[in-house]
């Protein structure tokens, strides 16, 4: 077996430990893994580079570019945004002392904007969406939200776990994508925000019960958002069962680092140490292979724009064409840190955006399918015009339990499964 293949199967199966919440991903600590007595599930730390925090930039009007201001004091902000089934639904601002915003909302857990400033500390909103709840509630793509119970597809919408067979919504052609018709994109979560002692930070909770678009056992799921002083945006997710059940929560925002409504990110320059991806068919559901991405459009082992190689992946009666691919992402001996899973930089404005988690995938998809949705801000988006880096276990993993290099994504009861994912902005 080649050495990094062998380390890989060892971190597959080590139990890796997780950063406090709000501690910095460059430093250990002995909190647990994704599923710590689930020594299958795949978890990888990395160690992102030091690199001195923006301090000038703050908070500004709706619209991007925003001018800079004089730093501020962190805080946090609560609203009513609406109601969903007569329930009010709230609206959480959070603020760092550089000015750096992040809003995120009850419905969904969706994050519906992210103020960030580029090299002159100009201040941008980085992230698509919609202009208001009732918008998100009309049609969303997914913009912002927590994707789940299972983001990403299940094949046929079936999967066995003892022996039994399960039977969960088909929303995706034949395919099962991102928790089902109701997933919990589109449920009310509770929120509760706090300045923890990194920054400010907002918690959701929501309880899937048994049986919700066809999971079994009563799933109790929370994310939560923090701000630090250093420009990071961390997502921490967790959940427990009371029966087993397939878990793989991933967080769904789309990024345009020029601003949300500059166009396309196709002059994007982006990194991923993968050397190897999961292949798809017709229904992007993986093959099972895992394969190479030397002399293929998946390699971004050394960063590149995304429009270099995006024309070898056409367009097809099926599928609009574009990435849209989970990469495996490589080994790294990083002593229990986070996993470094991308680099992407903006070269007009200079933002860049590294991703680190403790999962086994990340899958980046470049917007294919956005076509003419409206957005805030009066923007329209298009395809091309925002992408999304998901750290994830891979797609139709619940399939594939057992198989060697695949991720364990069975919730047992008594465990606790647990998703770090941190996003560092910086500008250059």
């Amino acid at each position: 077996m080649p050495r990094a293949t062998r380390l890989l199967a060892v971190m597959l199966a080590a139990a890796v430990a997780l950063p406090a919440l709000g501690q910095d991903p460059t430093s250990p600590t002995p909190a647990p893994s994704t599923q710590p007595s689930s020594p299958a599930r795949g978890t990888r730390p990395a160690t992102p580079p030091k690199e001195a925090p923006v301090t000038d930039p703050s908070l500004g009007a709706s619209r991007s570019p925003r001018p800079a201001a004089p730093s501020t004091e962190p805080g946090i902000s609560r609203e009513i945004w609406g109601e969903v089934n007569g329930r009010q639904v709230y609206l959480f601002t959070l603020r760092n002392k550089n000015g750096m915003t992040v809003k995120a909302c009850e419905y969904g857990t969706i994050i519906t904007e992210v103020l960030v400033p580029d090299r002159d500390g100009t201040l941008a909103d980085v992230a698509l969406g919609r202009g208001s709840l009732a918008e998100y509630l009309d049609s969303n793509p997914y913009f912002g939200c927590t994707a789940g119970r299972v983001a990403n597809r299940i094949a046929g919408g079936k999967f066995s776990i003892d022996g039994q067979t399960y039977q969960v919504t088909t929303n995706n052609g034949p395919n099962h994508l991102h928790g089902g018709a109701k997933g919990f994109d589109k449920v009310v979560w509770k929120g509760e925000a706090k300045m923890s002692p990194v920054g400010p930070s907002v918690t959701f909770k929501y309880t899937s019960p048994s049986g919700e678009e066809g999971y079994p056992g009563t799933l109790n799921a929370t994310v939560t958002y923090t701000l630090t002083a250093d420009d990071e945006l961390k997502v921490d997710m967790s959940a427990n069962a009371d029966a087993k059940t397939p878990v793989n929560l991933a967080h769904h925002s789309y990024w345009n680092l020029a601003g949300h409504d500059s166009g396309t990110i196709l002059e994007h320059l982006l990194m991923i140490p993968a050397s190897r991806y999961t292949p798809v068919d017709a229904t992007l559901i993986p093959t099972g292979e895992l394969a190479s991405v030397a002399g293929t459009p998946f390699d971004f082992r050394e960063a590149k724009p995304i429009g270099k190689d995006i024309g070898a992946l056409p367009a097809t009666a099926t599928d609009p064409g574009g990435y849209d691919v989970n990469f495996v992402l490589d080994p790294q001996s990083t002593e229990g840190r986070l996993w470094r899973c991308a680099r992407l930089k903006d070269p007009k404005s200079g933002r860049v955006m590294e991703v680190f988690s403790n999962q086994p995938g990340i899958q980046f998809y470049s917007g294919n399918f956005l076509d003419g949705i409206k957005g805030k801000d009066g923007a329209t988006y298009e395809k091309f015009d925002g992408l999304c880096l998901e750290t994830q276990a891979f797609p139709d993993s619940v399939n594939r339990q057992g198989v060697e290099g695949w991720p364990n994504v069975i919730l047992e009861p008594k465990q606790i499964y647990r998703h770090r994912m941190v996003h560092k902005f910086t500008a250059e």
